[in-house]
């Protein structure tokens, strides 16, 4: 009766889930001890040159923002259609 219940599908079905995720676990866990993690200097230094990374373009595309808006808004107050008042 057991080799019966083992050959149906339905049945084979959750145990194939259990041991895979098992399998699935174990590996993850023999992979993250290979892995070389980055020193403390080291994260902090990639923080700070994304940071500041980020604030420069940020400042830069904020500048080309104000000039593509003062550029329109001439072109709009020349020809008759300005957007402020």
């Amino acid at each position: 009766m057991e080799a019966a219940m083992d050959e149906n599908p339905i049945v084979g079905k959750p145990k194939e889930w259990w041991t895979s995720t098992r399998e699935f676990v174990r590996d993850t866990n023999a992979e993250m001890k290979k892995v070389t993690w980055p020193s403390r200097n080291e994260v902090v230094g990639t923080t700070v040159v994304v940071l500041v990374a980020t604030i420069i373009f940020a400042v830069y595309l904020w500048g080309c923002d104000v000039v593509f808006y003062k550029m329109i808004d001439f072109l709009f107050t020349k020809f008759g259609s300005g957007v402020g008042a």
